[in-house]
């Protein structure tokens, strides 16, 4: 299945696209961070919504990965200043957490999807799928 997922997810992508991971566990950094590199993928990771923006990698990100719940700046916290800033970055909420309010804000908030952990290896792509295909403002 996973080779399957491979050889139709990269002829689906025209150019590789940049995915960002926030997320401050870090086995689900990394993981996250060498799936979409098998998948053809550039992939950054980083440990807070603080780091993410700080690094320089925001103008760049085709789809931003975001765990809800982080010490510090949490996702929505950070959805909403990017949303602000009118960076918009198309993001992919995962949580490990079955918060329905947190879900709710998030969509309506123009979250592309709103993942819960563990999620499947498809439903991700199909994500970031719909995430890289949206329409951007300059």
């Amino acid at each position: 299945m996973q080779d399957l997922l491979r050889g139709t997810w990269k002829a689906g992508v025209p150019e590789i696209q940049k995915i960002s991971i926030v997320d401050d566990d870090e086995s689900v950094r990394e993981a996250l961070k060498s799936f979409l590199k098998s998948v053809g993928f550039k992939a950054e990771a980083f440990a807070s919504a603080e780091e993410f923006l700080n690094s320089g990698h925001l103008p760049g990100t085709a789809c931003l990965i975001l765990d809800v719940r982080m010490p510090g700046m949490s996702g929505v916290e950070l959805q909403d200043r990017l949303a602000a800033s009118h960076d918009g970055v198309p993001i992919v909420f995962i949580s490990a957490h079955a918060d329905e309010e947190a879900r709710a804000r998030a969509l309506e908030s123009g979250a592309v999807d709103f993942l819960q952990k563990p999620f499947s290896d498809e439903a991700l792509l199909n994500a970031i799928n719909a995430a890289v295909r949206l329409p951007r403002s300059p």
